[in-house]
């Protein structure tokens, strides 16, 4: 082990800096009373010797790195880390947890044959050597703080305001089972720039300011540390540190029937209870079956397809980048894969790719004008965005990055009659010859002007997003409700979103894809201009990776031979099964209302018979293999799509117009 360890309690301070320092234990043994002057400098400094502390630094030293100082104020591994001896279990929750859980387990039997020190970490293990261990009666109950957050998963990653400052932590008692997994992923991170397997869900900028608050950390905290032990159906919320960031609109929608979900600290609706049903039951349902509000999400649905529909999505990430000059086109361009020189009121969909092609973010980007950028990303990307783009971007007194997330609220109308509503309240053309697909425009809504609207819906479907000036957010939204009565206009909420979504084969970020996907991956070419006339971040890689092929690629599956109301549904994380084999992992997955199955979105992979090794994924490959999807141990029949089936969803809706026109027609 290459790092040298700095272990005392106290620390005398004579003159300036630290120097003298001596250990106040009194079981102390020499070396540690030994005083030990601190170094002036060294290539990391780890705070903290317990079970994170000491694996950051052994995976460190593991990979090269030599001038480590690890700073622990008492003895190696005397705080919470001595508490939890056999408390490991490898049956997490999330993938990524696993996978920690499980290359622990593996190396605390290496570091055995390494040290010869004896490690038995089930509790199992020791019963069965002592089994009379079970009557005993506890007569001294030990405890000590631990720490827990607010989403009952660890934090890891750099800060995203002080370079080069690394957190692990926040273990929720799981810091045996995550130790060796985590401490060997923030040292990758360290040392390469960036982690072998995709950790967004534990990445420390999941979270905001927002988070910090004493009293929101002290009531969630009281409710996530029950919630760890407790079966947690698909769909749950948090109940505690609710309606701290709220629309505009949010009192209008509770009083419409608006069921909340929380995202990013942003209440969003997930759909709306109509007056007639049962709220109670609603609320108190949970299942891994088909759930109560499937006919309310049906009835949403229904409408976003033959009238419209409105969607409070004001929880967007927006950020505004601005030049006096053409600095920010350059940048932008240097950031993003698609091509951002496009005529002013334009939006183009791009992803912000890291040097090995994957996604750190999936957005659209409208351009206002010939020095102006309006960026719209997931609710999530807040943080992290915000400091993947401060990283980059050259510091330029002329080039502005703003977070203007605050000042719009956001309206999604989708539909076919949004077209007529927003006509009548801008007295403008919105057909396509007047406002083609992809186009933005400043436009009067009502008595307000100003308003950003834009001809997208995140879904396919037809319609168009309106970003609101929060001043005008109630009246334009008043607007829309009076005006669309006679459409057949409706409020909507995210489950209808997500089912429209997932059967247009629209990949979300954060769901299907993360910083280890790539556009060539997802079948997303359309949006990667290789040839722009610059170079952008994960070019090479993405040249490489055409030239050599993909991996793994994004799939639509539609299951053929599963009962909706009486078989287990399909939520996401089922396994995928190509001629019985092992290919994968569903990564989100919706009921569709259009087709009447379930549609689940995955990556396939080709694994080796012989090897288990990847090989290439070719389109033939998907095209001739057998599908199954397994859940909870039952496999069901799947057809394999690599495009959406809009295809099917014109034809019928030409065949039905064939039918109502030849029957006006007697």
């Amino acid at each position: 082990m290459f790092f040298r360890l700095l272990s005392a309690v106290r620390r005398q301070r004579t003159g300036r800096g630290w120097q003298n320092w001596s250990s106040g234990r009194s079981g102390a043994s020499a070396a540690e009373a030994h005083s030990v002057a601190l170094p002036a400098q060294a290539q990391v400094v780890i705070c903290g010797g317990g079970i994170m502390g000491t694996s950051v630094a052994y995976h460190l030293s593991k990979m090269g790195w030599k001038d480590i100082v690890l700073l622990e104020q008492g003895r190696l591994a005397a705080g919470s880390t001595r508490f939890c001896a056999g408390i490991l279990s490898t049956a997490r929750h999330l993938t990524i947890e696993q996978k920690m859980a499980d290359y622990s387990n593996k190396l605390y039997h290496q570091l055995e044959q390494e040290t010869g020190i004896q490690t038995e970490p089930l509790l199992s293990s020791l019963l069965r050597r002592m089994p009379d261990l079970e009557t005993l009666e506890i007569l001294k109950l030990v405890n000590c703080p631990e720490t827990f957050t607010p989403d009952m998963r660890c934090i890891m990653g750099e800060s995203p305001s002080v370079r080069g400052y690394f957190v692990l932590a926040g273990m929720n008692s799981a810091g045996l089972s995550f130790g060796g997994g985590a401490g060997r992923y923030l040292a990758e991170w360290m040392v390469h720039g960036y982690p072998s397997e995709n950790i967004w869900e534990l990445d420390l900028k999941r979270f905001g300011a927002l988070q910090s608050s004493r009293t929101f950390l002290r009531h969630r905290v009281m409710e996530v540390m029950p919630l760890l032990y407790d079966l947690k159906v698909p769909r749950w919320d948090f109940q505690t540190g609710r309606q701290l960031r709220t629309s505009p609109l949010y009192d209008r929608l509770d009083a419409q029937g608006a069921r909340w979900m929380e995202k990013h600290g942003f209440e969003r609706p997930k759909y709306f209870v109509p007056p007639d049903k049962d709220l109670l039951a609603l609320e108190q349902s949970k299942t891994f079956y088909k759930p109560d509000w499937f006919e309310i999400v049906e009835s949403e649905v229904k409408c976003c397809k033959e009238a419209v529909c409105v969607i409070d999505m004001s929880s967007f990430t927006k950020f505004e980048i601005t030049s006096t000059g053409d600095q920010a086109l350059e940048v932008l361009q240097y950031l993003f894969s698609n091509d951002l020189d496009v005529p002013v009121g334009h939006i183009v969909h791009t992803g912000m790719l890291n040097q090995g092609g994957g996604y750190e973010n999936d957005c659209s980007i409208a351009r206002l004008s010939k020095r102006s950028f309006f960026m719209i990303s997931p609710t999530d990307q807040q943080v992290h965005c915000w400091a993947w783009l401060k990283k980059h971007m050259p510091e330029d007194s002329n080039l502005l990055l703003e977070d203007v997330t605050w000042k719009y609220t956001a309206l999604n109308l989708i539909g076919p009659r949004a077209v007529d509503v927003l006509s009548e309240l801008s007295y403008a053309p919105m057909t396509p010859d007047h406002f083609p697909s992809l186009f933005c425009k400043e436009m009067s809504v009502g008595y307000a002007n100003g308003i950003r609207v834009m001809s997208m819906t995140h879904t396919g479907e037809p319609g168009f997003m309106l970003y609101i000036p929060i001043e005008y957010a109630l009246h334009v939204y008043n607007e829309v409700m009076s005006v669309g009565q006679k459409y057949g206009i409706r409020n909507a909420g995210y489950y209808a979103l997500r089912s429209l979504r997932i059967e247009k084969f629209f990949a979300f970020w954060g769901q299907d894809l993360n910083t280890l996907t790539t556009p060539l991956e997802c079948g997303r070419e359309s949006r990667v201009k290789l040839e722009k006339g610059m170079d952008f971040i994960g070019r090479d890689a993405l040249l490489q990776q055409k030239q050599n092929g993909v991996y793994k690629r994004l799939t639509m599956f539609i299951l053929d031979d599963h009962d909706t109301d009486l078989d287990l549904w399909p939520w996401w994380g089922e396994p995928i099964y190509r001629n019985g084999q092992y290919a994968g992992k569903t990564t989100s997955s919706a009921y569709s209302y259009t087709l009447e199955r379930h549609v689940c979105l995955g990556f396939v992979h080709n694994f080796s018979e012989d090897t288990g090794e990847e090989q290439v994924v070719t389109a033939d490959f998907i095209n001739r293999g057998e599908y199954e999807i397994d859940i909870a141990g039952h496999r069901f029949q799947a057809k394999a799509k690599l495009y959406p089936v809009t295809s099917l969803f014109t034809h019928k809706r030409r065949k039905e117009d064939v039918e109502l026109s030849d029957l006006h027609g007697k």
